[in-house]
C-alpha cells in the first residue's frame, strides 16, 4: 500500500514509502507548506491567496486551484511496477471553504515530534526520567535542520519559529534530566555550542554553568554568566532573570547543592522577567526574594447585563479546558490564542471582556487590555511599536528601559510574559500586521483578539465568527434593556403585526421572519388582536438580531413610554426608519458599520453598494456580474474581501449575502464609479 510522508522539521520533503518525491516549483512548494500549517484542519482559500500574495490579483482564487491541481498531480506517483497510482487525489481533498490534507497525523513529522514531547513530559511527570530521556531523544532526532528551511512566505516563516521555539524547549527539557541523571563533563561542548546559538535564551546558559560547575570548572561557569549579562545590557538594557542571578550566587558562594531535579531558569524557553524590570532584587543567602511584585488587572468592566452567546462562552471554555488539558499538537504551558471576528457591533468586544473576567482566576500573572483602533473614527490604527509602548507601560516597565523599536519592544514584551500566566486582550484589530508583535512567545498566557476581519487569526490561533444572536437571546437582550415591567403588547392598538414584510427587507434580513413559538403563554390574546411574543419576535428580526441594534431600539422604546412593541417595530420597517431610529446622543449603527468601509477597496465598496440596491438578498457569481458588468474572476475575489470584512454572509456554497443592516448601510455609499479608482483607505466615511 501506497504511503506518503511529509516532512517540514528541516527542508521540505514528500517521502513515498521512505523515497523522496520531487516537488519542484516555488508557488508549489509553498502551497503545500500552508497546507501543513494548518494540518490536520481545512486551509481557508482566502488565508492562502493572503499568505501567497500580499497584493493579490484578481486572477488569485484561480491561480490557486491550477496550484491545487498540479499539486495534487505531484502527488500522484507512479509505483515501483509503472501502475499509476491515484492516491494523490485522496490526499488533498477540496471542500466547500477550502483545501485539507488526508493523511494520518503520524504522516507528518511535526506530529510526530509534538506527539513524543508529549508523551516525554508525561513520563517525567510520573517519576519515569529514563523514558523520558529516550523519547526526547527520539523526538528531536527527527529535526534535520530548520524547518520549512527554503520556503520564503511570512506565514511559513512565523510558523517555523513557533516550531523552533518547541525544539529549544524540548532541547531544555531534556538537557535538565541528563543534568539530573549525573551527566555533566558530558554536556558542556554541547551546551556551548547551544548557548553561542541561543545566546539570550537564561535556561541553556544556566545548564551550562551547572554543567561547568558540577565539572570542577567554577571560574568557567562564572565567566559564562558575566558573557550573558553584558550581552543582555548591550542588547535590550536588561539584567539576567531572577533564577539565572540565584545560580549565580550559589555558584559564587559555592553553595550550589547537587539537586535531583536541577532548577536553573524557569521557564525553559526566555527569562522568568516578571519581577526583574521593576529595580533591583534583594536576596537572602539562598536567593529568596524580599519583596513581590503585583501585577495589576487593567481589564475594562463587564457588561452588568451581559446577556446571551451561551453557545460560544462554552465554545470557548470547552477550548481553553482542551488546551490545558494538553494536546498532541500544544506542548503544555504553551500560550493560547483566541480570536473573535465579526462585524461592527455584533459584541465582539463585550464577549472577549466578559470571558476574560470569567478566565481571570486561571491567569493571575495580570491581566492586560488594550484597544488597537483598528475601527474606529478619526483616528488611525495603533502601530505595533506604540501597541507594545502601552503594554510595557501598564505592565510596569519604567519608562526609560522601555527600548525603541518595534522589533526590540517586541522581545522586551515576550520576556515580561514568559512563564507567566497571564491574560492579554487585544482589541479592535486592523489585521494581523498590527496583533503578530503582541502576541507571547512562551508561557501560559491567553491572548483574545477582538476584529472585523478574519484574516486576522495568526497560524496555531482558535476563530470563533460572532454571528446574530438566537431568537430566544435576542428578546431577552431587548426586554432587558427596554425594562422588563414593560408590557409587550399593542392594547387598543388596531395595528397587527401579523402581514408580512417588505420581500426586499424581509429577505434581506439574516434570520427567517419568526413568528413565536407556538402555545407560549404571552401569546394568549383574543383572536385578530397583536400577541406580545409576535410583536417581539418581529422586532428583534427587524434589529437583524444584531446586539447593538437591539440595544438602541430597546432604548428608544424604554424612553418613549407611550410607545409600544409594534409601533417600534413600525417604524423598524424600512431601511429609512432603520437608519433613523437605530441611534442615541452617542451612538450610531450605520456610523459604526460603516467604519468597515475604511478598510475596503473602492472595488469592494462599489460591489456592497450594488448588490445592497438589488432587490435579491442573496447572490451567485453569475448574478454579480450580471449586476456590476465585472469579470467573474474580480467578482469572486471582491465577494472574498466583503465575507473576509464579514460584511456578506455565505448561507451555501457559491452563494453570498448582505445582512440587512449591511444592505442599509451600504445603500447611503457613494463609491467611484471606475472599479480601476482606488480611494484613501485611511479615508473616513460616516454615514448618518
Amino acid at each position: 500500500m501506497r504511503e506518503l510522508e511529509f516532512a517540514v522539521l528541516g527542508p521540505l520533503e514528500v517521502r513515498e514509502s521512505g523515497a523522496p518525491i520531487r516537488l519542484t516549483g516555488m508557488r508549489r512548494r509553498r502551497l503545500l507548506a500552508l497546507l501543513l500549517l494548518r494540518f490536520p484542519h481545512t486551509v481557508a482559500r482566502e488565508f492562502l491567496v493572503d499568505a501567497l500574495w500580499e497584493t493579490p490579483p484578481a486572477s488569485a482564487r484561480q491561480q490557486v486551484h491550477n496550484a491545487i491541481r498540479d499539486l495534487r498531480a505531484a502527488l500522484t506517483a507512479t509505483t515501483g511496477n509503472g501502475v499509476l497510482a491515484t492516491t494523490g487525489s485522496g490526499v488533498l481533498t477540496t471542500t466547500a471553504t477550502g483545501y485539507r490534507l488526508e493523511v494520518p497525523p503520524e504522516a507528518v513529522d511535526a506530529h510526530c515530534f509534538t506527539e513524543g514531547a508529549r508523551a516525554a513530559r508525561a513520563a517525567r511527570r510520573e517519576g519515569r526520567e529514563a523514558e523520558a530521556v529516550r523519547l526526547f531523544r527520539s523526538a528531536l532526532d527527527l529535526w534535520r535542520g530548520e524547518a520549512f528551511a527554503g520556503i520564503d512566505c511570512p506565514a511559513v516563516s512565523a510558523a517555523a519559529a513557533g516550531l523552533e521555539e518547541e525544539r529549544l524547549t524540548a532541547i531544555e527539557e531534556l538537557t535538565e534530566l541528563r543534568l539530573a541523571a549525573g551527566e555533566s563533563a558530558t554536556l558542556v561542548a554541547e551546551l556551548f555550542s547551544l548557548t553561542a546559538a541561543h545566546p539570550l535564551r537564561d535556561a541553556l546558559r544556566g545548564h551550562l554553568m551547572l554543567a561547568l560547575h558540577r565539572s570542577g570548572r567554577q571560574a568557567d561557569a562564572l565567566a559564562v554568566y558575566d558573557e550573558g549579562r553584558r550581552l543582555l545590557a548591550d542588547e535590550l538594557g536588561l539584567e539576567p532573570g531572577r533564577d539565572l542571578r540565584r545560580l549565580h550566587t550559589e555558584i559564587l558562594t559555592d553553595t550550589q547543592e547537587d539537586r535531583r531535579t536541577p532548577k536553573p531558569p524557569t521557564p525553559p524557553p526566555t527569562r522568568q522577567a516578571t519581577e526583574d524590570h521593576h529595580g533591583p532584587t534583594h536576596h537572602t543567602h539562598h536567593g529568596h526574594h524580599s519583596h513581590h511584585t503585583h501585577h495589576g488587572n487593567h481589564l475594562p468592566r463587564d457588561l452588568p447585563d451581559f446577556t446571551g452567546r451561551t453557545a460560544e462562552l462554552a465554545l470557548l471554555n470547552s477550548e481553553m479546558d482542551a488546551h490545558h488539558r494538553t494536546t498532541p499538537l500544544t506542548p503544555p504551558g504553551a500560550p493560547s490564542t483566541i480570536v473573535i471576528d465579526g462585524m461592527g457591533g455584533i459584541g465582539k468586544t463585550a464577549l472577549a471582556i466578559h470571558f476574560a473576567h470569567r478566565r481571570t482566576p486561571d491567569h493571575p500573572d495580570g491581566q492586560h487590555y488594550i484597544d488597537l483602533h483598528g475601527f474606529t473614527p478619526d483616528r488611525d490604527p495603533l502601530t505595533p511599536e506604540e501597541a507594545l509602548g502601552i503594554l510595557l507601560r501598564s505592565d510596569g516597565a519604567p519608562p526609560e528601559e522601555i527600548p525603541t523599536g518595534p522589533a526590540e519592544r517586541s522581545a522586551a514584551w515576550r520576556s515580561r510574559l514568559a512563564g507567566r500566566r497571564a491574560l492579554l486582550v487585544l482589541d479592535n484589530a486592523a489585521d494581523a500586521a498590527q496583533v503578530t508583535p503582541l502576541l507571547p512567545g512562551a508561557g501560559d498566557t491567553l491572548t483574545l483578539i477582538t476584529t472585523r476581519r478574519k484574516s486576522v487569526a495568526p497560524d496555531g490561533a482558535r476563530r470563533l465568527t460572532l454571528g446574530p444572536l438566537p431568537q430566544g437571546e435576542a428578546e431577552t437582550l431587548f426586554r432587558r434593556v427596554a425594562g422588563e415591567s414593560r408590557t409587550y403588547e399593542a392594547e387598543r392598538n388596531p395595528r397587527t403585526d401579523t402581514a408580512e414584510e417588505n420581500p426586499r427587507t424581509d429577505a434581506s434580513a439574516r434570520e427567517p421572519h419568526t413568528t413565536g413559538p407556538a402555545g407560549d403563554s404571552r401569546t394568549n390574546t383574543p383572536a385578530g388582536k397583536p400577541r406580545p411574543a409576535t410583536s417581539l419576535a418581529r422586532t428583534v428580526a427587524l434589529c437583524g438580531h444584531h446586539p447593538l441594534a437591539l440595544r438602541l431600539a430597546a432604548t428608544r422604546l424604554r424612553d418613549r413610554p407611550s410607545w409600544t412593541v409594534p409601533d417600534l417595530a413600525d417604524r423598524l420597517s424600512t431601511p429609512e426608519g432603520r437608519t433613523a431610529l437605530l441611534r442615541t446622543a452617542d451612538r450610531d449603527l450605520m456610523s459604526v458599520l460603516a467604519l468597515s468601509r475604511t478598510r475596503l477597496p473602492a472595488e469592494a465598496q462599489r460591489l456592497a453598494h450594488l448588490l445592497a440596491r438589488h432587490p435579491s438578498a442573496t447572490h451567485d457569481i453569475a448574478a454579480a456580474c450580471a449586476i456590476t458588468g465585472l469579470a467573474a474572476p474580480l467578482v469572486e475575489h471582491l465577494l472574498d474581501t466583503l465575507l473576509d470584512h464579514n460584511l456578506a454572509d455565505e448561507p451555501t456554497p457559491a452563494h453570498v449575502a448582505l445582512p440587512l443592516l449591511v444592505r442599509d448601510c451600504a445603500q447611503s455609499w457613494n463609491p467611484p464609479k471606475a472599479p480601476q479608482l482606488q480611494e484613501n483607505p485611511r479615508r473616513l466615511t460616516v454615514v448618518a
